[in-house]
């Protein structure tokens, strides 16, 4: 089982990144797939979150109406759209899967963890 993050990189405020996470060894569709981010010298934090089905999705309130996490089942990737970038969103993106059926706000609750991509928003 593994994941792969990728798609991070440096970009000014207001600009936009995606960012994927390829999944291997599962298929993504049986697990929830969450996205969290980790700034230097603070806790990782719930970002954007996907059901197995595909059918609900949650936002942390500080990224709601500028990123959107979606699936590409052909291809077993997960991405996170962002738009509207802050410096306050530089950190690193982990995507993260989940085999309980529902979806959690918590680091803890996710069974795998892909190696995180580096976002830098710069002002």
């Amino acid at each position: 089982v593994q994941l792969v993050a990728s798609g991070g990189g440096l970009v000014q405020a207001g600009g936009s990144l995606r960012l994927s996470c390829a999944a291997s060894g599962f298929i993504s569709d049986d697990y929830v797939i969450g996205w969290f981010r980790q700034a230097p010298g603070k806790e990782r934090e719930f970002v954007a979150a996907l059901n197995r089905a595909g059918s609900t999705t949650s936002y942390a309130d500080s990224v709601k109406g500028r990123f959107t996490i979606s699936r590409d089942n052909a291809k077993n990737t997960v991405y996170l759209q962002m738009n509207s970038l802050k410096p306050e969103d530089t950190a690193v993106y982990y995507c993260a899967a989940r085999s309980a059926g529902w979806i959690s706000f918590i680091p803890i609750n996710y069974d795998y963890w892909g190696q995180g991509t580096q976002v830098t928003v710069s002002s």
